[in-house]
């Protein structure tokens, strides 16, 4: 998901995989409490950024779910479970952004990565 590289003192960044931004679209909810965790910042195939107003615990497991809009004004439930790797304090608004890669429910994540990224693009395929 992520590489870290030291070049002369610096910390860069490579990403493996092109995320999508979301900007605050899809409330993220702890899957026992339901209880809203944050927003889903960015979303990758394999992982998520998660913007929160409290930190969270590195190296831990969470159950989370996202209600994503359905037919009729039902929401349909994506469950799937993280694994935290990174928090760090947005400089400006307060909040915090948490990255984490998805351990449980793999394929369900992946098809909704694969759904916004289709959603939210610019170039959509033209139907023969």
């Amino acid at each position: 998901m992520l590489h870290e590289q030291q070049d002369r003192g610096t910390r860069h960044e490579q990403r493996r995989i092109e995320r999508q931004q979301l900007a605050s679209y899809l409330q993220v909810f702890n899957r026992h409490s339901g209880r809203p965790m944050g927003y889903l910042g960015n979303i990758s195939r394999d992982g998520m950024m998660l913007i929160s107003d409290l930190p969270v615990m590195l190296d831990s497991i969470y159950e989370l779910q996202i209600k994503l809009p359905g037919v009729d004004s039902e929401f349909e439930q994506l469950d799937f479970t993280v694994l935290s790797h990174w928090c760090r304090p947005e400089k400006t608004s307060g909040h915090f952004d948490s990255g984490f890669s998805i351990v449980h429910n793999r394929l369900g994540f992946f098809d909704l990565a694969r759904s916004l990224r289709c959603y939210f693009s610019f170039a959509h395929p033209v139907d023969a």
